[in-house]
C-alpha cells in the first residue's frame, strides 16, 4: 500500500502504485495515475489528468496538471504526462493541455528546478535540464538533452532542437536549431555545443561535420534557404545533418541569427 501522510487528501479515483509516498498536506484530485517508487513532498497539488511515471521525486509546493492558462479552454478532458526518473523541484507549475494536442508532456530523466512553468501543450523530451524560474508559453517543443539557463522566457510555439544549451536570462522568440550554444540579448547562435556533444559520445568526425554545417548556415553570407540548399548539395547527409535540415524546413518562427563577427 502507498505510504500516505494522514493530512494528505487523495481522490478515490486516483491510482497510486504500492510504493508511492505522499507527504503532508498534499492533495491528489480526480483521475490521476502515479507510478512505482515516486515520492510527493508536502503541500503538492496533483490535479485531474496527471500521469506521473516511476522513480520521480516531486518537491514541496509543486502544482501539476492544473487547467491551462488559455481562455479558449472550456473544461475539456486533457492530460499532463511526466516520464520516469524525473525531479520536479519546489513550486513548479506544470499545466495540462488544451484540445490542441490533448496532452502536455515532460519526458524521462528530466530535472525541473524551482519555479519552472511548463505551459499547456508543451512537449519536452528526455534528459532535459531546466534551471530555476524558466517560464515557457504554450505549445513549446524542446528536444532531448536540452539545457535551459535560469530565468529564461520562451515564447509560445517556439521549438528548441536537441542537445541545445541556452545561457541564463535568455529571451527565446525564434526557433533554435539542434546541437548549438545560444546566448546574449537578443538571443544569438554562439557556436556548436561541442563539450555537451562530446560528453554524449558524438565522434570527432561528427563534430567536424556539424561545425561545417553551421559555418555554412551562419558564416558564409547566405540566407537560411540558400544555406540549406548548399548543405544538401555539398555536405554528407548523415542523420545529424538531416535532423538540422528537417528542423529548418519545419520552423514556423524562423531560426535565431548569429553573433556578428567582430561585434
Amino acid at each position: 500500500m502507498p505510504t500516505i501522510h494522514p493530512t494528505a487528501i487523495i481522490d478515490p479515483r486516483a491510482e497510486l502504485a504500492d510504493t508511492v509516498v505522499v507527504g503532508a498536506h498534499t492533495t491528489i484530485c480526480g483521475d490521476v495515475v502515479i507510478g512505482d517508487n515516486t515520492t510527493l513532498g508536502p503541500h503538492v497539488l496533483v490535479d485531474d489528468g496527471a500521469r506521473i511515471g516511476k522513480h520521480c521525486t516531486i518537491h514541496q509546493g509543486a502544482v501539476i496538471s492544473t487547467p491551462p492558462q488559455d481562455l479558449k479552454y472550456d473544461g475539456e478532458r486533457t492530460e499532463f504526462h511526466l516520464g520516469d526518473n524525473c525531479t520536479v523541484r519546489e513550486y513548479c507549475t506544470l499545466n495540462r493541455a488544451t484540445t490542441h494536442s490533448w496532452k502536455t508532456t515532460v519526458g524521462s530523466d528530466c530535472l525541473l528546478m524551482a519555479y519552472v512553468h511548463v505551459a499547456h501543450d508543451c512537449q519536452i523530451g528526455d534528459n532535459v535540464i531546466i534551471a530555476n524560474s524558466v517560464q515557457m508559453g504554450g505549445h513549446c517543443v524542446i528536444g532531448d538533452y536540452v539545457i535551459l539557463g535560469g530565468i529564461t522566457g520562451i515564447h509560445q510555439f517556439t521549438h528548441i532542437g536537441a542537445h541545445v544549451m541556452i545561457g541564463a536570462l535568455a529571451r527565446v522568440v525564434q526557433d533554435i536549431p539542434p546541437y548549438v550554444l545560444a546566448g546574449g540579448d537578443p538571443l544569438r547562435f554562439e557556436g556548436l555545443n561541442s563539450v555537451g556533444l562530446r560528453r554524449r559520445g558524438f565522434s570527432r568526425d561528427t563534430l567536424a561535420l556539424l561545425d561545417r554545417v553551421y559555418r555554412a548556415l551562419y558564416r558564409q553570407g547566405m540566407n537560411t534557404s540558400q544555406a540549406a540548399a548548399w548543405i544538401t548539395e555539398h555536405i554528407e547527409q548523415t542523420e545529424e545533418v538531416r535532423i538540422i535540415l528537417d528542423f529548418i524546413a519545419n520552423s514556423s518562427r524562423g531560426i535565431i541569427k548569429a553573433v556578428r563577427l567582430g561585434a
